[in-house]
């Protein structure tokens, strides 16, 4: 099978298909398709669904499988069948367990979002496929997400995802100091390179450094900053007295601490202990 580019005289951008072993577009595939195009999708999604498609109908052909006829469990042969190599698919080698999977969990949760789609979209069209991608929920679940339109209708069953795979959190990484040093020296304004400087000496967010104002640093003291908007952390088993000293003891210059005397050498200024 192959993902071919299509250019359509009516409209400038570009579609695609999918060919059979005959050379000819598949029909279900080609339909689909040709209604992503239509309504504006873009031209990269159009391309990614072929391309999911394409693997998908390799799959049903290897299996001797049609696709109004696919079984939950032949879904979670093609989750497996996904993650094995392209060596591997045809069935002529085994795989070892130790060996990588030849997608992430990501891309196979993409894939079966586009069969999802796909399949939706038969449905809406008369063909009977059945609850492949979607199972029905019983209703009065207790916690967890709820949907933005949930209490229009509380008491109906929601649909899911029936085969999601468990996705790793990825932690962004960290920019080195050269790499921070190359984005100082590329600023042409002092305005910028401060910015920049004051992310990465703060971990701030670029929300928090852009709510900054002149009364959140403290310049003649030299301390960073007094605090940031935003609600303050909760301990467990603490009072908020115990979070925030300056509630349990007023101080009389706002310092925080408990008694204040004047100094002797500058008027207006206080030593405080």
């Amino acid at each position: 099978m192959l993902v071919q580019r299509v250019a359509l005289p009516t409209v400038r951008v570009d579609s695609w298909t999918v060919l059979g072993d005959d050379d000819v577009p598949v029909e279900p595939i080609e339909r689909y398709l040709a209604y992503l195009t239509d309504v504006d999708r873009s031209p990269n999604t159009v391309r990614a669904y072929a391309y999911d498609l394409k693997d998908y109908w390799t799959f049903l052909a290897h299996q001797g499988l049609d696709w109004r006829e696919v079984r939950l469990e032949d879904l979670g042969e093609y989750v497996v069948w996904l993650q094995l190599p392209p060596s591997g698919r045809k069935g002529q080698i085994a795989v070892l367990p130790s060996v990588e999977p030849h997608v992430s969990a990501s891309t196979v949760n993409r894939k079966l979002s586009a069969l999802s789609a796909f399949y939706a979209h038969q449905l809406r069209h008369g063909v009977d496929v059945g609850d492949l991608l979607t199972t029905l929920q019983p209703p009065g679940r207790r916690g967890g997400w709820k949907p933005f339109l949930h209490h229009i209708s509380p008491g109906r069953p929601q649909p899911r995802r029936t085969i999601p795979l468990k996705v790793l959190k990825k932690l962004p990484r960290v920019l080195t100091t050269a790499e921070v040093q190359a984005i100082l020296d590329a600023c042409d304004h002092l305005r910028d390179r401060f910015l920049f400087a004051l992310l990465y000496e703060t971990g701030m967010r670029i929300g928090e450094a852009l709510g900054l104002r002149h009364a959140d640093i403290a310049a003649a003291e030299r301390e960073k900053s007094r605090s940031f908007p935003g609600p303050t952390p909760t301990v467990p088993g603490r009072s908020r007295a115990s979070r925030d000293p300056s509630r349990s003891a007023p101080s009389c210059c706002g310092c925080g601490a408990t008694t204040c005397t004047p100094s002797t050498e500058i008027s207006t200024a206080t030593t405080c202990s």
